[in-house]
């Protein structure tokens, strides 16, 4: 299924696969793990290095984000920093957060991905 008919399938509001790795649902190889985030290998990359920085907090989407989530996002992203750079990641990488069904968000858990290991285009979409 590509990637905006899966958005269109998806609702906020019910649980996730993000969930259920994050309970330990679904086996899953932490590269990188504290309290507030983990970060794991894409299971379909579209980039040579392609994984996700997920928070432990289930946040639907960027937009369900409040003024108490500053510091969890921020701490997002200097963790796909770190592992982007753990990942050889050293010429440069995408960060890429999906919001919502018209920007393509097919699990309602927010989400960053990081991608890179080749030239990226522009525009992305």
């Amino acid at each position: 299924m590509a990637e905006v008919e899966k958005a269109a399938a998806a609702s906020p509001g019910t649980d996730t696969i993000f969930g259920k790795i994050l309970r330990g649902e679904i086996p899953t190889d932490f590269i990188y793990e504290d309290e507030q985030c983990v970060a794991f290998l894409d299971i379909t990359p579209q980039a040579p290095v392609h994984f996700l920085v997920i928070p432990r907090k289930p946040l639907p989407t960027l937009t369900d984000a409040g003024d108490e989530d500053e510091q969890l996002l921020g701490h997002m992203m200097l963790v796909a920093r770190k592992v982007a750079k753990e990942q050889g990641l050293n010429n440069g990488f995408r960060l890429v957060v999906n919001n919502g069904r018209d920007g393509a968000q097919s699990v309602y858990h927010l989400h960053i991905h990081v991608l890179g290991g080749r030239q990226m285009q522009w525009p992305p979409g």
